[in-house]
């Protein structure tokens, strides 16, 4: 009788123990198993938040908007680096400068090459951008450069419209567009005339493209006058080639 009395409430302390015992039991699994255990149970409480398919769908979405704008881009810089190329073939000594600054209350009348004197630039020397002339070497210090653009308001060159053999001068306005002066009255110019500099210029290389004829004022007194589309994107140029004489 005293062993059983004993012993019954040996086992009832075990009994009440069971929580103990579970939690040992848990953490021995946890040990053998290395966490799989919480991995696998966080995964299954986690899978209702899953991407669905729509959210698949944006992701795929996003990463073809980046692959196109990489493309784009890629696009770009090739076009730009063609351009480049074409005005190497140009022929004649050509120095490859950086477009640096440019002020934005003067963002039509100048901007500051990356490269000077000590590249071998001098001023004077013409400016050429992809598509066509843009203006002249203004003046340098050792290794940078200011360049007057055409549609300064400073600017005279004198340009050919090749179609009708007719002189002209063309002066910058400070905006986009530059304009177009004749010498005589009846030049025949219309829009969509190709202007280049003048075969008799000696400020810059002749025959280089300046622009397109956009319209004509006929009824100006001495010489009608032209408004000119210059054929170089002058807004956005970030890259030149300086002529050197």
């Amino acid at each position: 009788m005293p062993g059983r009395s004993l012993r019954v409430p040996t086992l009832r302390k075990l009994a009440e123990a069971w929580p103990w015992w579970l939690l040992v039991l848990a953490l021995v699994g946890v040990r053998l198993s290395k966490g799989a255990g919480f991995t696998d149970a966080y995964a299954l409480l986690s899978r209702p938040f899953w991407p669905g398919s729509a959210q698949s769908e944006w992701l795929r979405s996003a990463q073809q908007l980046e692959r196109q704008s990489n493309l784009q881009q890629l696009q770009a810089d090739n076009q730009r680096l063609r351009g480049m190329l074409q005005l190497e073939r140009t022929g004649g000594a050509r120095i490859s400068a950086p477009v640096i600054s440019r002020q934005p209350g003067g963002w039509w009348q100048q901007l500051e090459l990356g490269k000077g004197s000590d590249a071998g630039l001098r001023a004077g020397d013409p400016v050429l951008a992809p598509g066509g002339l843009i203006g002249r070497v203004s003046s340098v210090t050792p290794t940078t450069a200011r360049v007057q653009l055409l549609t300064d308001s400073g600017s005279r060159i004198g340009v050919w419209v090749a179609r009708v053999q007719r002189h002209g001068l063309l002066v910058g306005q400070g905006t986009p567009r530059p304009r177009l002066q004749f010498l005589e009255k009846d030049t025949g110019v219309r829009p969509g005339d190709v202007i280049t500099t003048s075969p008799a210029s000696t400020l810059v290389p002749p025959n280089l493209l300046v622009g397109v004829v956009q319209s004509v004022n006929d009824d100006l007194s001495p010489a009608p006058e032209a408004e000119v589309q210059l054929s170089a994107p002058v807004d956005a140029v970030d890259w030149v080639q300086v002529v050197s004489r």
